[in-house]
């Protein structure tokens, strides 16, 4: 028999599943949206059609990740609804016009121009159907701009004030809006999209490259894909850090978890590379550390203290092995990323970026890394701030529907019945689209610029707008 203790549980397992499989397409779609810009830009800008052609490549696979995003999007409002009605209710003056905002700005501009994008190249004007393009980016960019605002106010609370029925009210949109955590939460998170992107256009380039690596198509998104991650991967470390800070002055009990220290360090705390948490004996057992080198990192002092969990009630813990091991995944993979994005460069240096089949599969199996770090890092984030959904006011328990367990449970199986089938079947369709090669486009790999249209093997007919012809194409 459940206990409202199981209800809960269940109710936090949904979310984490639904929003861990939405998560993936925004983080896909984000980067391929402005990928996709620039392939276009390229193709005006140069006339070759190896981007028109990378632009078609791409584009049916970013109608997919990005229709799949939406639907999936769509029960995350179910769930506020049914199983959050209470944090609905209490944070719903705050929570809910940043939503709105999301769908009045980005959505609208997204599904105004998205069918231009996709199907009017040809119907409409070179220029416009590029500035199609760019608003369906731009429009990806703020849609992560407001979502990530709302879950940044649920981190770092301000601008509120409590009412009468004990909501919390606006006082400050603009405080509201630019939270303490958000600007860091927001460059770390569009990052990491890009970077995301930048893996799997690598991996698939670098699959094709395996198989012939005379492609030009092949050749011209392993090495725009490797050079995105030379350049982010490093800065990506650099935001997260800086991330990292931010979250140990606002939500220090989260850092603490992150490293570890269930004990206060008033000389220097270590720095855990590996351990295993005990969340009930308050310890990392088989700990492998680096003297002082946390202190190090957090405050640029080896001798800095460092508070540890033993100073906050154990009532307000985080749950430490989740959090402490999802940041070393976390982490770990971006420093992967960062030694991809090296090897990459040596590879250019030496003219080998093409023909070093090592550092081919190891793009190829870094692809799906992305998605494993944008997942991980939620993670962090949101295990992290427990027991809270808004940090340090609304305790979780205290946010969910009088729901019994059975109800909370049937739903969590229908959904995950219906993603495994829905989602499975979307992702393994993508996975076909991206086995099969890129058009050639050009020969050679010091093929030269070409007209747009003639260059597309396209011979318009007679009275027939070219343009018209090439839309016909995509």
């Amino acid at each position: 028999m459940f206990d409202q203790f199981d209800a809960l549980l269940l109710a936090r397992f949904q979310f984490a599943f639904t929003v861990s499989f939405h998560f993936i397409f925004p983080s896909f779609s984000i980067g391929l949206a402005s990928y996709l810009a620039v392939l276009e830009g390229l193709w005006l800008w140069t006339g070759r059609e190896v981007f028109l052609n990378l632009f078609k490549y791409w584009l049916k696979i970013f109608a997919l990740a990005f229709a799949m995003g939406v639907v999936s999007g769509i029960v995350m409002s179910y769930q506020f609804g049914t199983n959050w009605a209470v944090f609905s209710d209490k944070a719903g003056p705050i929570i809910g016009p940043l939503m709105a905002y999301e769908v009045m700005t980005a959505f609208f501009l997204e599904a105004g121009f998205l069918g231009i994008m996709l199907f009017g190249m040809g119907r409409v004007g070179r220029r416009l159907h590029f500035a199609a393009t760019l608003a369906v980016a731009i429009g990806t960019f703020i849609s992560a701009f407001w979502i990530l605002s709302a879950n940044s106010w649920m981190q770092t609370p301000v601008g509120y004030a409590v009412n009468e029925a004990g909501q919390f009210a606006p006082e400050d949109w603009w405080a509201i809006v630019f939270n303490p955590s958000f600007p860091y939460r927001l460059v770390h998170t569009v990052m990491a999209a890009y970077l995301t992107t930048a893996l799997v256009v690598g991996g698939v380039g670098a699959w094709h490259l395996l198989r012939d690596r005379t492609n030009k198509g092949a050749r011209v998104m392993f090495s725009m894909a490797m050079g995105l991650v030379a350049v982010v991967a490093p800065l990506q470390i650099f935001a997260g850090d800086m991330h990292g800070l931010n979250t140990l002055e606002h939500q220090p009990a989260k850092v603490m978890a992150m490293e570890g220290h269930f004990q206060s360090h008033p000389d220097g705390a270590p720095l855990i590379l590996f351990g295993i948490p005990n969340q009930e004996a308050g310890t990392v057992r088989h700990a492998v550390e680096i003297p002082k080198a946390s202190s190090l990192i957090l405050k640029h002092d080896l001798n800095a203290p460092l508070d540890g969990l033993d100073t906050i009630d154990r009532a307000n813990w985080p749950y430490v092995p989740v959090v402490f091991w999802s940041f070393r995944i976390m982490v770990g993979l971006g420093f992967l990323m960062l030694g991809l994005g090296a090897l990459s460069l040596v590879a250019r240096w030496r003219g080998t970026l093409y023909e070093w089949r090592p550092l081919h599969w190891l793009a190829l199996a870094m692809g799906p890394t992305g998605f494993v770090a944008v997942i991980a890092g939620w993670v962090t984030t949101e295990v992290g701030r427990q027991p809270y959904t808004v940090y340090g006011l609304l305790r979780t328990a205290m946010s969910a529907s009088p729901l019994e367990a059975p109800a909370v449970a049937a739903s969590l199986l229908t959904f995950i019945v219906v993603y495994f089938i829905v989602f499975g079947a979307g992702a393994g369709y993508i996975l076909k689209l991206m086995g099969k090669p890129p058009h050639q486009g050009e020969t050679g790999p010091d093929a030269g610029p070409s007209h747009p249209i003639r260059s597309a093997g396209i011979t318009p007919a007679p009275s027939v707008d070219p343009a018209r012809t090439l839309g016909a194409e995509v």
